[in-house]
């Protein structure tokens, strides 16, 4: 399983639409990382770009995030890939407390941002 975490400065960033690259961690059955990569963020606005089928194409299933609007979250999810939004820290630390299973879903989509898809 893969899962991915949008990024900046190794920290989950806030505006996944807008992030600096996507961290994607490999998990093996034991939950544990074994391999990390970084994927560049599409040019763009997140949910109208084309990386919810790039991360999916690569495996991934779960995508941990800061805030996100509900259009990511539905693109997301028509591509197989589960949104736990309200995540923030250092990406390995986040990713590790995933996997631990300290880590749900805020349920809070954001709203203030939800014009920036409409271009």
């Amino acid at each position: 399983m893969k899962i991915a975490l949008p990024s900046r400065q190794n920290l989950i960033d806030d505006h996944f639409g807008h992030c600096e690259y996507f961290t994607v961690y490999t998990v093996n059955e034991n939950k544990e990382i074994t391999n990390g990569e970084t994927i560049a963020s599409p040019v763009g606005c997140g949910c109208k770009s084309n990386i919810a089928q790039t991360l999916a194409e690569m495996g991934v299933k779960v995508m941990l995030a800061g805030n996100m609007g509900d259009g990511a979250v539905r693109v997301l999810g028509n591509s197989g890939i589960e949104v736990i939004r309200g995540c923030s820290g250092d990406v390995q630390t986040v990713a590790n407390n995933y996997l631990a299973g300290s880590v749900t879903d805020s349920g809070d989509s954001c709203h203030a941002h939800e014009h920036e898809c409409q271009h």
